[in-house]
């Protein structure tokens, strides 16, 4: 399954527990008590924190797949050819940090490029540290959101 379609499927099923809580925060108040009515409300702003966060989520994937088919198409992307990867599809720890050594090198180079930025997220990535990358990728897609 594409993560694409297992993204679909799981913003499918939030959808689906989104509309039941829905149901359920009109049925305590239509309980015409006060203490119904807030649990209601609380129901309500459980549902639209959690569609917030999911948008934003949809939105981070979006805009990570679209930066890395305009490097693609620029000829640019870094599958690293000739590094032997670990039977998880990993690379080594030590090559992981000497790529990202070069990653935060060329970012603290050009702290404006995207590209630069984008190179770093993924060196996070490899190097395990998934907080960082996707700060990194943050910053990349809001760069090239600003390029454009």
């Amino acid at each position: 399954m594409s993560p694409r379609t297992s993204a679909a499927l799981l913003c499918g099923a939030v959808g689906v527990l989104g509309a039941y809580m829905v149901v359920r925060a009109i049925d305590l108040f239509r309980t015409g008590k006060p203490t119904g009515a807030a649990l209601g409300v609380g129901v309500l702003l459980l549902v639209g924190v959690g569609g917030l966060l999911v948008a934003g989520e949809v939105r981070f994937g979006f805009g990570s797949e679209r930066l890395g088919r305009r490097l693609a198409g620029e000829g640019e992307v870094d599958n690293l050819p000739g590094v032997e990867r670990t039977p998880s599809g990993r690379i080594p720890r030590d090559v992981a940090d000497e790529l990202f050594a070069v990653r935060k090198a060329e970012v603290e180079a050009a702290p404006q490029d995207w590209r630069a930025w984008f190179r770093l997220a993924s060196a996070y990535g490899e190097a395990r540290d998934t907080p960082r990358g996707r700060r990194a990728m943050r910053r990349a897609i809001s760069l090239e959101r600003a390029d454009r």
